[in-house]
């Protein structure tokens, strides 16, 4: 459940908190005061886009913070497989932006946008002002009958999307495998020459590295032997200043009069000390000086082998590594083009096993999903009539499409009869706007039974009806806030009337600046509120009293 939503430098919203409860959630406020400024900034913190004219004039940036209370297990689960541990049971989503990038951070923890939505989309559920229009494409409906079979089609489905990439895989292989005899036999000559060429090579990984430090070391090896060779005298024993006969001799003159001072002792210890490295460093440096000889036939193969390696990975790849990987991948190829036969025959056999597969799990995909379409249709039928649809027929149309995809062979539809003796007709062509939000409530009142998100957010379902409509969709809005949290904007006081918590946008000026500001409502203020939204700008006794009856009203109802 959503708990807390903190808002700050977002459109008129300098800073704004609202602390959200349990049930049915209300927001109402005059046109223009900014209600679609708050479902915008939940929306901006779960992951949608946004652009610089979403900032308060003047600020640098925007900052929006929900706080999730998690308390269904299985929501537990799920977040804990995304990587987000509940810390005490509470999930901090936070979205700050600014010109140029958004900082996108879960309980305090950096995630990319991607993380940010799919946690979100464990957590709550938004049903934006015009998603009802969505209703209008037939694919909507397929992921509708989806999510509502979801325990059952889940495990088919995966396989089917899996089993559908590698039909499509070998389909691709096949038709690249079409060849005329003489585009085979050539392609045989080039391959065998290629193959030829890398294997009497014998390449080693790394040996090109190795090869091209040798060759560096060979080239620069006349200023590296007289650099080192005046090193190794300088620090040697053989020429009169040099360092270790030196240190040798300054050695010989302290130990000759250390007996006579205790404090010379360490002293001689350090100097004798400096002697050891140095004579360790002059060995050493006498091997190294050792190891740069060699001769011209070693430079001049050195040369040849670095050549021929950089011939191959210009032809073949950029690094031997890849050399050998188009080498392993040429000879797979050579060989079914040798055989290609043998190898046709088999990748067809493969294509019809697959497709065969295919084809079962399209059919079981279908079975799953009739079955489910006869169980939702009923619900949403159900919840329809709830809704003011008192002779609806609901339905959904199956056809097949032809050819396979990703989600199998299924073209569905859903459709629709609003009066007694209407043939059945698609949505898009008989639906109002109306009726297309209650349709969509309908059906989120039915897929919310089939989900664990305990949080749904509706931003003016209300859009297109009134009067007896008005007070059904109310109803529907009551029941759905009694097994989990709803948060709704609208513009009309029978669902106004509903709320277990009510709370009021409004647009004021302060210091010459427009703000937008949101507070909760106490119980006389609600009956005001009720008012004003039932009798616009005069408010009279009757309209106070109207107000008073519904609020009345809807508390009886939702006790009962």
């Amino acid at each position: 459940m959503l708990i807390h939503l903190h808002v700050k430098n977002l459109a008129l919203i300098e800073e704004a908190e609202i602390d959200f409860s349990e049930g049915l959630n209300i927001l109402t406020g005059e046109t223009g005061a900014g209600k679609s400024i708050v479902i915008g900034s939940v929306g901006l913190a779960l992951g949608d886009k946004f652009s610089r004219d979403m900032l308060r004039e003047g600020a640098d940036y925007g900052l929006v913070e929900l706080i999730f209370q998690v308390s269904r297990e299985s929501q537990r689960r799920r977040l804990l497989e995304l990587g987000v541990i509940p810390e005490e049971d509470q999930v901090i989503i936070s979205r700050k932006i600014s010109d140029k990038r958004s900082m996108n951070r879960i309980n305090g923890e950096t995630v990319s946008l991607s993380q940010l939505k799919e946690a979100a989309s464990v957590l709550i559920d938004i049903h934006g002002q015009h998603e009802h229009q969505s209703l209008l494409q037939k694919k909507k409906h397929l992921e509708i009958l989806d999510e509502f079979s979801k325990e059952e089609l889940g495990t088919v489905k995966k396989e089917l999307a899996g089993t559908y990439k590698h039909w499509r895989e070998l389909m691709e292989k096949q038709k690249e495998a079409e060849l005329d005899e003489e585009s085979r036999l050539r392609e045989i000559s080039l391959l065998e020459f290629q193959l030829d060429e890398i294997e009497k090579a014998g390449l080693e990984p790394g040996e090109d590295e190795e090869l091209e430090q040798q060759y560096r070391r060979m080239t620069h090896g006349k200023r590296i032997l007289e650099a080192a060779g005046a090193a190794y005298a300088m620090t040697g024993y053989e020429e009169p200043q040099a360092a270790g006969g030196s240190i040798g001799h300054a050695l010989k003159e302290l130990q000759s009069v250390a007996s006579y001072d205790e404090e010379l002792s360490p002293l001689l210890e350090q100097l004798s000390d400096i002697d050891g490295l140095l004579n360790d460093f002059n060995r050493d440096m006498a091997e190294y000086l050792t190891s740069l000889e060699f001769s011209e036939e070693d430079f001049y193969q050195t040369e040849e082998r670095l050549n021929l390696l950089n011939q191959l990975k210009a032809k073949y790849g950029k690094t031997l590594e890849q050399v050998q990987s188009w080498q392993e991948k040429s000879q797979e190829r050579l060989e079914w083009l040798l055989d290609y036969d043998a190898y046709l025959l088999k990748l067809k056999e493969e294509v019809l096993a697959t497709e065969e597969r295919l084809s079962e799990l399209c059919d079981a995909a279908t079975g799953i999903r009739k079955k489910g379409a006869k169980k939702l249709c009923q619900e949403i039928r159900d919840h329809l009539i709830d809704l003011n649809f008192l002779d609806v027929s609901f339905d959904m149309q199956f056809e097949v499409m032809p050819g396979y995809t990703a989600l199998g062979k299924d073209d569905v539809e859903f459709l629709i009869s609003v009066n007694p003796g209407e043939p059945m007709r698609p949505l898009m062509k008989i639906a109002s706007g109306g009726e297309l939000s209650r349709i969509m409530l309908a059906i989120k009142t039915v897929l919310a039974d089939k989900d664990d998100i305990d949080a749904v957010i509706f931003d003016e379902i209300d859009v297109g009806i009134s009067g007896r409509t008005a007070q059904r969709v109310s109803e529907k809005m009551m029941l759905i806030g009694k097994t989990r949290q709803v948060i709704c904007i609208t513009h009309l006081a029978q669902i106004a009337a509903m709320a277990d918590s009510h709370y009021r946008i409004e647009k004021m000026v302060e210091n010459g600046e427009t703000q937008t500001r949101i507070r909760k409502l106490k119980k006389a203020e609600e009956i005001e509120e009720l008012a004003r939204i039932l009798g616009g700008a005069k408010i009279t006794e009757a309209v106070m009293k109207n107000a008073e009856e519904m609020k009345d009203l809807a508390d009886t109802k939702k006790s009962e």
